[in-house]
């Protein structure tokens, strides 16, 4: 498994509730984005996107990594979301491009953008029968690209599937491979009954053991839960500290940890866990992805 508190949990806030932006960012989520899209009824497109540069300049800012989820670029008002951005005052640290089919989604946002906002990151959302045909594209379609995010509901009503684990478990499984094939993150889709904490919790379960790096938050009190399942615990920092002293002591040759051989790719995998997530909350959010196995 693969672990990094870059992207565990990603709290999303419509850009036009202005009042929750503090609330978002203090929620404790390794990201929050603020949305443009679908929680966003077109007559109120632009004054949202006014709204939204908010998000990035209030004093409560500071307190996390933030986004924004454009909408989608072959609309003119995807076009209108990016033009934006370039002239916000703090620039987004990531900005989330959704129903991503091709390269040539990411290719654009990377042409708008290019200039403007040279630190800021991509993640592409696929949603549609077409994108996960063209995932491993998608992910392998910029270098600023950090994430894949699954978009469960959209695909789900694409190709007529139950919006359930089993139904769209292949799918989920693609989107994975894809992802991690390009040296990147792949974030879960949400789970939508915000109110069913051990349905969030066993769901969060199965998608850090499928591959996952994180999961979609739909409101501030499924984040610790979110952040619980995509994090080691202690039985496992606990074992990667052994690891790295056994490392230590045969001068990374083949050892032996609680009745099994450990070699190079053991010792540097708990290293990473340990430098991560072996002390308190990081004092910087990392700029780039830090997957841990």
């Amino acid at each position: 498994m693969k672990y990094t508190r870059y992207c565990r949990s990603l709290l999303s806030t419509s850009a036009s509730d202005v009042d929750r932006y503090p609330k978002s960012h203090h929620s404790g989520a390794d990201m929050c984005v603020v949305d443009l899209e679908d929680s966003v009824p077109h007559r109120d497109k632009e004054e949202a996107r006014r709204r939204a540069e908010l998000f990035f300049t209030g004093t409560s800012a500071a307190a996390t990594r933030c986004g924004i989820r454009i909408n989608s670029v072959i609309e003119p008002d995807g076009l209108r979301d990016l033009l934006a951005l370039r002239h916000y005052a703090v620039k987004p640290a990531v900005v989330v491009i959704p129903k991503a089919e091709s390269a040539r989604d990411i290719e654009i946002v990377e042409r708008v953008l290019h200039g403007s906002c040279p630190e800021t990151q991509f993640f592409a959302v696929v949603e549609t029968p077409r994108g996960l045909e063209n995932a491993g594209r998608i992910a392998a379609a910029s270098p600023r690209l950090r994430a894949l995010v699954f978009g469960a509901a959209d695909y789900s009503f694409d190709v007529g599937a139950r919006l359930a684990w089993d139904p769209l478990l292949h799918a989920r499984a693609r989107l994975v491979n894809s992802a991690r094939a390009a040296g990147i993150d792949v974030v879960d889709a949400p789970f939508f009954a915000f109110a069913d904490a051990a349905g969030l919790k066993y769901e969060a379960a199965l998608s850090r053991d499928l591959g996952f790096s994180g999961k979609i938050a739909v409101h501030p009190r499924q984040v610790p839960a979110i952040n619980e399942a995509f994090s080691p615990d202690a039985e496992l920092l606990e074992k990667a500290r052994r690891v790295v002293a056994a490392g230590r002591a045969s001068g990374d040759g083949i050892a032996v940890v609680d009745g099994a051989m450990v070699g190079t790719p053991f010792f540097e995998a708990a290293r990473r866990l340990v430098e991560e997530f072996g002390t308190t909350e990081p004092s910087v959010f990392p700029s780039v992805s830090g997957s841990q196995q």
